[in-house]
This record gives C-alpha cells, structure tokens and sequence, in this order.
C-alpha cells in the first residue's frame, strides 16, 4: 500500500485536512466501482440514469458520516435523530437495487473508517458475485430482442387478422394489440401492436413484407426504448 494511503488510514485519530481528504477522494472511487459493478450487472433498460450517481455520492457521504461519528456513541445517536427528519419518497424499484444501495454504505463506512483492505476485498468478492448471479436476461441483452411498436394502416374493406396476421406471427416473437383507430375520415383503419423480432429476423425484411401485402397503406416500425449513444 502507498505510503500516503498507510498513513491517511492509520488508527490515529483524524487531525489532518489532507487525511480527510484522501479518505472521501478514496471513497468516491470505491463507489465508483460499486456504480460500474451495478450497471455492467443490470439489464441497460434497467438503470436509472440517476441511480449509479447516487450510489457514487452515497459512499461519500457515509464515509464523511463515519469520521464525524468516529468512537463517539452519543454523537453517533445524535446523528441518527438528525438524520431522522429526512424523509426519503422514491421507491426503489427492485431488491437488487436495494443490495447495491447497501453495498455502497458499506463500502463507504469502511473507507470513512480507516478499512480499506476491507473495502477492496468487498469490492472485488462482491462484484464477481453479482457478475456470477445476475438475470441471464442482462447477459444476454441485445438489440434484436428489444420491442418494437409496429403500425399499419390498411383499407377498411379489409380483415386486420385475416390479412397481416400469419405475416406478423412468422416475423414477430410474440405480440400483443396496443390500439386500434379509424382514420382518414373512416375510411382506413390504423392498428398498434407491441412484439419482437424473432432472433434471425430483421427489421427491414419485416416492413418491406407488410407493405407488399394488399390492403397494406402504410407501415411504421418503432423502437420501444432510446438507442444507447
């Protein structure tokens, strides 16, 4: 270990700004890679653009809870009365996000308490953990199985089913009716389904064929969720 780190994280109690300093710089870092563990883990659909940032700021700030804290019990109750009058509303939507809430409190508090072999390890041990648990939807998320939501329009003389649905259930894996409209003062008919590419199909090859179906006016084909940059 670097020997500014040894003495930043020696027993000694805190008397040095600079110690102060190294020790929150450390913490951001650990939950820096709490936040990448969490979202190299979970499905990209999944992650709040806010959430891995909270994760970062929370080690932080129980690191800096932890050395204001440091051996003092009744400072520690004074602080938990204190922190009692914040009331905290957003749910957060899954127990796995709940976990990595914990581990960055964790990973902060052993960083703000001079344990940073500690942190390490739970770094490491944890984060292959949740590499060898995580949904096998995560690990195999790709684009061609994102939803896409198709629309058509076709004449209204013409059967909906009868005429777009063998072709939708050949291209599509799964489907579902989103909505169903007149247009053109009634005198077509739009129609909404959510579904998703088989897996050796293509986008293209999907709306090239329903156009060419008769009765077909118009075809548009959008993607449920944004494109990654």
């Amino acid at each position: 270990m670097p020997e500014f780190l040894r003495k930043a994280f020696a027993d000694a109690p805190i008397s040095n700004p600079t110690d102060i300093t190294i020790r929150l710089v450390t913490a951001v870092l650990l939950g820096m890679g709490v936040a990448w563990v969490y979202r190299a883990t979970r499905d990209k659909g999944d992650v709040a653009p806010t959430f891995p940032i909270t994760l970062v700021l929370l080690a932080a700030l129980i690191a800096m809870v932890t050395q204001v804290i440091g051996d003092n019990i009744a400072r520690a109750f004074s602080l938990v009365g204190a922190l009692s009058i914040v009331r905290f509303r957003t749910v957060v939507r899954d127990t796995q996000d709940t976990a990595f809430v914990i581990f960055a409190v964790v990973v902060g508090m052993a960083a703000g308490a001079r344990d940073l072999v500690v942190a390490g390890i739970g770094i490491v041990v944890i984060g292959a953990a949740a590499f060898l648990m995580r949904p096998k939807t995560a690990a195999r998320a790709a684009a061609d199985s994102t939803p896409f939501v198709l629309t058509l329009r076709l004449g209204l003389g013409h059967e909906v089913e009868a005429r777009v649905g063998s072709t939708l259930d050949e291209h599509l894996d799964g489907r579902r009716l989103l909505s169903m409209a007149t247009a053109k003062q009634g005198l077509s008919i739009d129609v909404a389904y959510e579904g998703r590419i088989r897996k050796h199909g293509d986008e293209e090859t999907l709306v090239k064929t329903l156009n060419r179906l008769e009765g077909v006016q118009s075809v548009e084909l959008v993607r449920r969720t944004p494109l990654e940059n």
